[in-house]
């Protein structure tokens, strides 16, 4: 970084100014350290960010994204990783705090930060008492880059094991689009359907896709209107 004024490095310029003065790639700049043989290290965090299409798209990579950058390997993504799910995990309140999530959009704000851009679908529940406060969240299965699988037999063991009285279906959409598919609409139905035997309420689905969601319970879809 030869052509930079040392006291417009990132690690300089942060400790005058502080984080939220500094670029994206300046940012993804200290948490990959260093450059390779061939870029300075802005360079170099200039690429990750052109590969997977800005800032947000970190979320969505895996370790193998990041390693087929040149320049990147297994430490520098290893790095990387880690600094997306530490931000992640500030998004998300802990299960103690035992929040009301009564309406979708509560739901989905609180679901979305973790799981809104995984890049495999993951497929959950959340498990809420007779007041609808969290009582917690279970993943259930993690599938392909588009498609999981999730048994009646699997959700509801989960359901009883945590004694809640009412669960919320979740699952992400890795390719951004949160509106559910045909499959998506009859998993749905078998799994209120089961809910109904079993004596516990399924309030909705959110499908989650980056910063959006689709809520069954908001689009009338659900089988029985819950909630």
């Amino acid at each position: 970084m030869k052509e930079v004024a040392p006291h417009d490095r990132p690690r300089e310029k942060l400790e005058r100014l502080g984080a939220s003065a500094l670029g994206d790639n300046e940012l993804v700049a200290l948490v990959l350290g260093s450059g390779s043989r061939t870029q300075d290290v802005l360079e170099l965090s200039n690429v990750v960010l052109g590969r997977c299409g800005g800032l947000h798209g970190l979320t969505r990579l895996g370790a193998a994204d990041l390693r087929r950058i040149p320049g990147v390997g297994s430490a520098r993504a290893a790095q990387v990783l880690a600094a997306v799910e530490l931000g992640r995990r500030t998004l998300v309140r802990t299960h103690a705090d035992r929040p009301r999530l009564n309406t979708p959009r509560h739901m989905a704000s609180y679901l979305l930060p973790q799981y809104g851009s995984m890049p495999v679908e993951q497929f959950g529940i959340v498990l809420l008492d007779t007041k609808h406060r969290l009582l917690h969240i279970k993943l259930v299965s993690t599938g392909s880059l588009d498609s999981t699988v999730a048994h009646p037999r699997e959700v509801f063991r989960e359901a009883i094991a945590g004694r809640a009285a009412a669960i919320v279906l979740f699952h992400n959409h890795p390719s951004g689009d949160p509106r559910p598919s045909a499959d998506d609409v009859a998993l749905t139905a078998r799994l209120s359907d089961a809910g109904q035997v079993v004596g516990i309420d399924v309030l909705d689905h959110l499908v989650l896709a980056d910063q959006r969601y689709y809520s069954f319970m908001e689009a009338g879809q659900l089988p029985r209107g819950e909630a």
